[in-house]
């Protein structure tokens, strides 16, 4: 995929919004993966987005640059799809080029007569014997972390009547859409990228509450999507403020969804995710990020668990310069 950034993609500061960019990486992720799920002969279907890995943005992309999206599925199991997606920008008046996003995303088919029936995928060739392996190893690691994930999906976010600034009532958002033709699959379901792009909407929202500057994704650990959102549904994306280091913020984000045509189905959980946001200048350089108030024990419990991740993070990213300076 391919398409020049223009001002509507973009923030204030000429930043095109990371919601955007998820969205052209899932596009390109789906069509890769339907065609793969329809290359023999059998049911059509259609591929659904069960997971995002963590991503990073490496590099910012502005308007008037092409983004090129390019993907490659890179494992198969039996009623799954990983695919590698690669994103770069394109200054096309100077000709220069730089990778901005790397991303890996699971899918499911599903099939076209029937949309709670998961199909199997067809085999892919691999050039070595490691190569399956590693992704068999991968898929482990993934079903288990979204069963985790999912286990923990029980907190819902509620106003707060007058809160202090830098609190995490004080940038909480929420955002209300209701599902319509132009948002969904040829099943009628959401497409992951439509849902991943106002996730994004939302977490900047709290980030540019809490700091008051000029904000960017930075990084997006795994998305789950825990269960299909049907078109006519009425969905609540909400974001608060779980940790905050010197220089970034982190944002947890989930999706509910109220099937208000289906009265036989209450509101459920459907999506998942931390966003991670750093604020810039005006120069685009990055500033200091207002320390995050914790007032009540599970904002303190939900801060240790973010420093985790934050610290874990660090230590991986802090190993892979070695390793690759060792190189």
């Amino acid at each position: 995929l391919g398409r020049i950034m223009r001002p509507d993609d973009a923030n204030v500061a000429g930043n095109v919004h990371g919601g955007t960019i998820l969205k052209m990486i899932e596009e390109a992720g789906a069509i890769i993966s339907t065609r793969h799920c329809n290359s023999q002969a059998g049911e059509p279907c259609v591929a659904a987005l069960a997971r995002v890995e963590r991503t990073d943005f490496l590099s910012p992309m502005c308007i008037g640059e092409v983004a090129n999206v390019s993907a490659e599925i890179t494992y198969t199991s039996r009623h799954s799809v990983e695919v590698q997606v690669n994103v770069m920008s394109e200054n096309i008046l100077t000709g220069a080029k730089k990778v901005t996003n790397k991303a890996t995303l699971w899918y499911v088919p599903l099939s076209l007569k029937n949309v709670n029936k998961v199909l199997e995928v067809p085999p892919i060739q691999y050039a070595r014997k490691e190569q399956e392996d590693e992704g068999k190893k991968r898929y482990e690691e993934q079903k288990l972390d979204r069963l985790e994930t999912k286990q923990r999906n029980g907190d819902m976010i509620y106003p707060i009547i007058n809160p202090e600034p830098h609190t995490v009532g004080y940038s909480q958002s929420s955002l209300i859409h209701l599902v319509g033709p132009s948002d969904c699959t040829l099943l009628g379901f959401v497409h992951g990228g439509v849902t991943m792009k106002l996730m994004d909407e939302v977490a900047g929202i709290v980030a540019a509450r809490h700091c008051k500057t000029n904000i960017v994704t930075a990084s997006v650990d795994a998305i789950n999507f825990h269960e299909k959102i049907k078109k006519g549904s009425v969905i609540t994306i909400s974001g608060r403020m779980t940790f905050t280091s010197n220089k970034s913020m982190e944002i947890e984000v989930f999706v509910d969804a109220d099937p208000f045509v289906d009265e036989s189905r209450e509101r459920y959980r459907a999506v998942s995710a931390f966003f991670t946001y750093v604020s810039l200048s005006k120069e685009g350089k990055p500033l200091p990020v207002p320390q995050l108030l914790t007032e009540t024990e599970d904002e303190k419990r939900r801060f240790e668990e973010g420093k985790g991740r934050y610290l874990q993070t660090k230590a991986k990213r802090q190993a892979e310069v070695q390793q690759a300076a060792r190189q």
